[in-house]
Formats: structure tokens, C-alpha cells, sequence
């Protein structure tokens, strides 16, 4: 039996799509857009990853706030957020736009993570860290607005640029040349929030923390 695969089109449709996670009609997701620069769709794409990497703090802390933390509307109710919600964002504002985007995950090592994080984890592995793809003349590129740029500055990190053309998602060194971040495994791309997928291995990986997280508990 032959498996199905949507076609192109449909799977484009599906990437500019408007939910709970990607709300376009938020009311403050009009002022972004009008920062946004270019006239082709990659211009589009660069303005808007250079307004989410470096317009929203990087706090990874602050995925205890649970599910509603998810998205694009706890990142621009709080000017800040981890890997996921500011994916969520960097990808609302491009479906706003026309250019069709999703959620990558991927679990990833940080050797230059804090002894504070460290402790809260109980571990060396970030699971479900979050990229964004974009549908940008005709392919897929990757990006990862995380760390904005003064963080990077603060921890001795050349912080990732983005061209539209080329994925840039492997921050693998500081700028002395150490370590920082290594990819482990790339769980793919999603159209919807995976929201079970997340929960499950966030489990996995902090179970002390899985009921934090589902309740929402607060930092």
C-alpha cells in the first residue's frame, strides 16, 4: 500500500495557516509587521528573522510557564521567550506575509550552558529546541532566531546571521573557538504545534518538571 503524500500546494496551504499557536490576528502583530522590510519573499524572510532574533530576549526559563508559553502570543505579550515561541513568532509574522513556515525540533547539547539551568534540568541534553523553516524561491531554508544578539555578545557568541538563501542553524563554536552548541537529533519539521510530541519528551527528558510544565506553574 503506497503511503500518502500530500502535494506540494496543499502542504504550502498548510503552512500559512492562523491557530492558537500562530495567531495572526493578534493585535499587536500588525506594528511588527510594518517593521518589516524588502520587497521579494527572501527580503522578507531576513527582515523578519532580524526583528524576532534581536526585538525578543532569549529566557529559557521561561518554558515553566507551560503550554501557553508556546507560542507566538506569549513572546509578544512578554518581549521574550525560548527557542520555540520565538520560532512560533518568527513563523507567524512570515504566514502574515505569505511565505510559508514551520516548527523544527531538534535536541541539542549547550556546552556553555549555566550551572542555574543546569540545575533546573538535571541534564546537558535541550531537548526540543526549536528552527524555523521557510519557503523561500522554491525551497526550504533554516533559521533559529533564538539567541539574540546581545546575549550572543554577553557570552562571547557570534550570533547567527541569516541570508534566505543559506540554512543557518549550527551555532557549533564561541568566538575563542570552544564548543557551544551541537546538534544530537533532528526530530523534522511541523506544520501545527506538536504539542504531544513536546510533552512526551519533555518528559522524557525532565520528568521533575513535566508537571510544572503542564500546569504552568510559573518561574
Amino acid at each position: 500500500m503506497n503511503e500518502f503524500k500530500p502535494n506540494l500546494m496543499f502542504e504550502l496551504e498548510v503552512c500559512l495557516k492562523s491557530d492558537a499557536f500562530y495567531n495572526q490576528s493578534n493585535k499587536e502583530l500588525p506594528s511588527w509587521l510594518s517593521q518589516v522590510t524588502g520587497n521579494t519573499d527572501r527580503e522578507k524572510a531576513v527582515s523578519i528573522y532580524y526583528l524576532v532574533r534581536d526585538g525578543f530576549v532569549y529566557d529559557p526559563y521561561t518554558f515553566l510557564e507551560g503550554e501557553g508559553s508556546l507560542g507566538s502570543d506569549f513572546c509578544l505579550a512578554n518581549k521574550a521567550g525560548y527557542c520555540i515561541p520565538k520560532a512560533a513568532l518568527q513563523i507567524t509574522l512570515s504566514r502574515a506575509l505569505g511565505i510559508p513556515a514551520r516548527l523544527g525540533l531538534a535536541d541539542v547539547k549547550n556546552h556553555l550552558s549555566t550551572g542555574r539551568l543546569d540545575e533546573l534540568l538535571r541534564s546537558d541534553v535541550f531537548t526540543m529546541h526549536g528552527y524555523v523553516e521557510q519557503y523561500i524561491d522554491g525551497k526550504w531554508v533554516k533559521s533559529t532566531p533564538a539567541f539574540n544578539k546581545e546575549l550572543c555578545e554577553k557570552a562571547n557568541i557570534q550570533p547567527l546571521e541569516f541570508d534566505g538563501i543559506n540554512d543557518s542553524i549550527f551555532h557549533a563554536y564561541t568566538s575563542d573557538g570552544s564548543k557551544h552548541m551541537e546538534y544530537l537529533v533532528d526530530h523534522g519539521t511541523f506544520a501545527d504545534m506538536p504539542l504531544a510530541f513536546i510533552k512526551e519528551n519533555l518528559n522524557k527528558h525532565y520528568p521533575h518538571l513535566s508537571l510544572t510544565f503542564e500546569q504552568g506553574l510559573g518561574r
